[in-house]
């Protein structure tokens, strides 16, 4: 079973969510580890409809081949609301609780969330490489901040993301003429690193390998609960 350090509580106020980020940022180290990479895990998290649970999933692939190797799925009632910013308060607790669940400890991971592409430059992923002590990239669908210029239309093209002329992370084209994904670094790797981590996983696919394998893994899960749930109550 994987270590996770415990280094805050999770059910905190607004302001001490903002204080525990700006704390922990000083941590977060933008260099690479200088590990060999043998597995990349994918971590997602999904909301139940009707509730306060999160589910969670990560799933482990081999790196050479992204052959799925191992997953573990959990769920967790939330204990902080949704706020922008600081959705790791929220979507953490349930990951690690996933992560826990391995039996192997991957080499390197990547979710779908933010790293230090964050106003505070601590997301998710920052927060979860922390926690983890191992490489972590933020590969999200979307932009939390920052600007950029134009991306090439060819696999592999990208362009810095930028706040106050500060690199913060890449807009990354994973496939020709499809929309870019929005790549930065969490902690324990380079941003060159975390690009090329990204175009490796990407097998013909908008979005990593092992993000698509826990996206899938924890709707399944989420679906499957909610409908047990519905049957019981007929």
């Amino acid at each position: 079973m994987p270590r996770v350090k415990q280094l805050h509580e999770w059910n905190v106020s607004y302001h001490e969510a903002v204080a525990i980020q700006n704390t922990l940022r000083k941590q977060v180290k933008c260099a690479a580890s200088g590990r060999r990479i043998k597995t990349v895990a994918g971590a997602d998290a999904s909301y139940d409809k009707g509730s306060n649970r999160i589910y969670a999933s990560v799933a482990v692939l081999d790196f050479s081949s992204l052959e799925l190797i191992e997953q573990a799925d959990s769920e967790a009632d939330a204990v902080f609301p949704y706020i922008p910013g600081l959705l790791s308060f929220r979507e953490v607790p349930a990951v690690v609780k996933a992560f826990e669940g391995l039996r192997t400890r991957p080499d390197a991971l990547i979710c779908d969330g933010q790293g230090i592409a964050h106003p505070r430059r601590f997301g998710l992923a920052s927060h979860l490489g922390v926690l983890f002590g191992i490489p972590t990239v933020g590969c999200a669908k979307s932009r939390l901040c920052g600007d950029h210029g134009p991306v090439g239309p060819k696999q592999g093209d990208y362009a810095p993301l930028k706040v106050n002329g500060r690199t913060v992370g890449a807009v990354l084209r994973t496939r020709e003429r499809v929309k870019p994904v929005f790549v930065s670094v969490g902690h324990l790797i380079n941003l060159r690193g975390a690009v090329t981590l990204v175009l490796h996983c990407c097998a013909g696919y908008r979005l990593p390998e092992p993000t698509r394998r826990a996206h899938h893994l924890v709707s399944a899960a989420r679906k499957e609960r909610e409908t047990s749930r519905s049957d019981r109550k007929r």
